[in-house]
C-alpha cells in the first residue's frame, strides 16, 4: 500500500534573520515535518547551524523535526541533538567507520533513526543496518548547499531501496532540487517524504501554502493518491 506523501521544507534556504517566523509559517501552511540540515564545514563544504537552532526551533513548533547531520564525526553530538528536541536524527553512511554504532545510539536516545546516502554511494551501503533504520535518505543532490539542480539518476537508486526496504517499516526520503517538477518522479521510484527547500520558501510566506501544496499535488497524482 502506497504510504502518504509527507513534506518535510528545508530552513536552510531561510533567511536566519526571521527564522522564527519561517518555522511558524511552514508550519502553518501544511509542512508535515521541519527538516534540519546541519553542516559542519568539514564533511560539507558549508556551515550552517548546531543544536542551539534545533533547541529554538523545537519552542516554535509541534511538528516533527527532521535532523540531517552532515557532520563528521557524528557521535560525538548525537545526545545533544536529542537532547534539543530532534525527533529523527540522520545520520550518513560515509561520515564515519562505525554506522552500526551511530544508529543503536540515536534508537538508544529514544529518537528515530535515519541513515543517509550521497549521490556517488550505492545503496548497497546500507543494506547491511536497515535493521535499525526507521528512515532512509537519498541525497538527490551532492550535500552542501541549497539549490542545487535535482540529479535525475538517483530515481533508479530510489527505486532499488524501495524493493529492498519492502515489508519494513522505513520511510524513505529524498533530499535535493526537489520541485512540483521533479517531486512526481522521486514519488514514483518510491519516495514518500519530500524534502523541499527552495520550492517551498520561494516567494515569502504568502506562498508558503501553495508551494507546498504544489510538491503534494505532483507527487500525489503521479502516484495515485491524489484524491
Amino acid at each position: 500500500m502506497t504510504k502518504p506523501i509527507l513534506l518535510a521544507p528545508s530552513i536552510l534556504s531561510a533567511d536566519f534573520a526571521t527564522i522564527g517566523d519561517v518555522v511558524r509559517d511552514l508550519d502553518a501552511a501544511g509542512a508535515d515535518w521541519i527538516h534540519l540540515d546541519v553542516m559542519d564545514g568539514h564533511f560539507v563544504p558549508n556551515i550552517s547551524f548546531g543544536p542551539d537552532m534545533v533547541r529554538a526551533v523545537r519552542r516554535l513548533t509541534g511538528k516533527t523535526l527532521d535532523a540531517h547531520l552532515m557532520i563528521a564525526p557524528a557521535d560525538p553530538y548525537l545526545a545533544a541533538f536529542a537532547e534539543a528536541g530532534a525527533d529523527i536524527i540522520t545520520v550518513h553512511t560515509e561520515a564515519g567507520p562505525h554506522l552500526h554504532r551511530s544508529l543503536q545510539t540515536i534508537r538508544a536516545l529514544g529518537k528515530r533513526a535515519g541513515v543517509a546516502i550521497n549521490p556517488g554511494t550505492p545503496e548497497s551501503a546500507i543494506e547491511p543496518v536497515l535493521d535499525l533504520v526507521d528512515l532512509v535518505l537519498v541525497m538527490s543532490v551532492n550535500p552542501g548547499f541549497g539549490g542545487q539542480a535535482f540529479i535525475p539518476a538517483v530515481c533508479e537508486k530510489i527505486r532499488r531501496i524501495t524493493a529492498m526496504t519492502a515489508g519494513r517499516e522505513i520511510d524513505i526520503q529524498v533530499d535535493g532540487g526537489i520541485t512540483a517538477e521533479t517531486a512526481p518522479a522521486a514519488a514514483q521510484a518510491g519516495a514518500n517524504v519530500l524534502v523541499a527547500g527552495s520550492a517551498a520558501l520561494k516567494g515569502g510566506p504568502e506562498r508558503y501554502r501553495d508551494n507546498l501544496a504544489g510538491i503534494r499535488q505532483a507527487a500525489e497524482r503521479a502516484t495515485g493518491t491524489w484524491a
